[in-house]
């Protein structure tokens, strides 16, 4: 059974930063693109930003590109998501989640993972 857990969120004030971590349990991590999604409230889960296997590849949804990176290290099974001039639009729960195996949906599409973690909430203020 796969564990993916989420850390580094928190309060913050509009225009700073804060550095999400995903840490995943098992020994296959760097066979598996990973992502990032969020979900505000009352709206739905919504992706922001995937990466390939080895790393070659990063994915981001339009409103965080040039502000959002994310990056993994295989050797430490982990995921990152920095986020800097934060806004009060990026509100939300934060989830990673890894992509399954054999996928034909597509690396933005929430049904292509098959492991999510619990979230951790990012709040930005005005």
């Amino acid at each position: 059974q796969v564990q993916l857990v989420e850390s580094g969120g928190g309060l913050v004030q509009a225009g700073g930063s804060l550095r999400l971590s995903c840490a995943a349990s098992g020994r296959t991590f760097s066979s598996y693109a990973m992502g990032w999604f969020r979900q505000a409230p009352g709206k739905e889960r919504e992706f922001v930003a995937a990466i390939s296997r080895i790393a070659g590849s990063t994915y981001y949804t339009d409103s965080v590109k040039d502000r959002f990176t994310i990056s993994r290290d295989n050797a430490k099974n982990t995921v990152y998501l920095q986020m800097n001039s934060l806004k009060p639009e990026d509100t939300a729960v934060y989830y990673c989640a890894r992509q399954r195996e054999i996928d034909g949906l597509g690396i933005r599409i929430s049904k292509s993972y098959d492991y999510w973690g619990q979230g951790t909430q990012v709040t930005v203020s005005s």
